[in-house]
């Protein structure tokens, strides 16, 4: 529990960072120098984890023959979805595409707390898609939390009609519908693969896309990075490396929905961090639409039979 709790007070805080970094980067530029020192900070554990293997060498390679020969009897199709280096590029671009796509928001809304609370949304979605794309069922309990998170967001985010929801808000919004496909990804097809390696691949991949986007649009400023050094650093070492490492190693004891419910306290330290580093503040209908934002994240992790069962006893 303390590793998940730590891991939403590094992403909870990473929002600052983020929006201290727009000062001076562009948001590929941004994004390819963080996701690059993430990637290099698992190499150690890569290499840690590659040396005890070789000195189980006698077990392991009798495993690896095992696996090897399954591996060769089955489809295509589940082999492919079973080499990490595959599921790792596939989730490298959503987490590309959903990545990118936040830090235009934080960067056309400057708000470190608002682009927490919307993007915390992701956790209401999750079950959203899994029933649309998966047919997985959707409980009276998660058809709530929707709706008290919809109401959360209108009421943050819409001050005067429908004309006031802005760019940024859309931008954050299809964000978090991005991490909520990107998490749907990662439960289907990376449960049985090494999640450092799993990390390491997708890392790597976003890095990639974002320095190929970079040298396109000619955004590679390296007098912005070293003016921003500080938010990169956080940002590449604390926020993906470090904050990703600690989520694997925390769902190692606490249960998925448990753990997701802890790490949606990213959305309350982004405030947190935005009113202690930035000086942000919200009129009272901003905190009581983040407050049910929060509120509908917090309902979406309880057991849709809960009630049921509550009945029955």
């Amino acid at each position: 529990m303390a590793c998940l709790t730590l891991t939403a007070l590094i992403w909870g805080f990473a929002f600052v960072s983020q929006v201290q970094g727009m000062e001076s980067m562009t948001p590929l530029f941004f994004n390819a120098s963080r996701f690059t020192l993430g990637a290099l900070s698992l190499i150690p554990l890569l290499a840690f984890n590659a040396a005890r293997r070789r000195g189980e060498a006698a077990q392991e390679s009798t495993h690896q023959r095992e696996d090897g020969e399954a591996s060769a009897a089955a489809p295509l199709p589940v082999r492919l979805w079973s080499n990490p280096v595959v599921v790792g590029v596939v989730c490298g671009v959503f987490l590309f595409l959903a990545s990118t796509l936040q830090q235009y928001g934080i960067a056309v809304g400057r708000s470190a707390g608002r682009a927490g609370f919307i993007t915390a949304l992701y956790i209401v979605m999750v079950p959203l898609l899994a029933f649309v794309f998966l047919r997985r069922r959707v409980g009276v309990t998660t058809l709530a939390s929707v709706a008290v998170a919809v109401v959360g967001f209108y009421v943050l985010c819409v001050t005067d009609g429908f004309g006031t929801l802005t760019l940024a808000d859309w931008l954050l919004l299809f964000t978090a519908v991005l991490f909520a496909a990107h998490i749907l990804v990662i439960d289907v097809w990376g449960s049985r693969i090494d999640p450092i390696l799993l990390s390491f691949v997708q890392f790597a991949t976003t890095a990639l896309l974002s320095w190929a986007g970079s040298l396109v649009e000619g955004s590679v400023d390296w007098a912005g990075a070293a003016d921003a050094w500080i938010a990169v650093v956080y940002a590449g070492l604390g926020s993906v490396g470090v904050a990703y490492t600690l989520q694997a190693v925390g769902q190692r004891w606490v249960p998925p929905t448990r753990a997701s419910l802890i790490m949606s306290l990213e959305s309350f330290f982004s405030v947190v961090g935005g009113a202690l580093l930035l000086g942000e503040s919200m009129t009272p209908r901003g905190y009581l639409g983040c407050a049910l934002i929060f509120a509908g994240t917090l309902l979406a992790q309880l057991p849709d039979d809960m009630f049921a069962r509550r009945r029955q006893a």
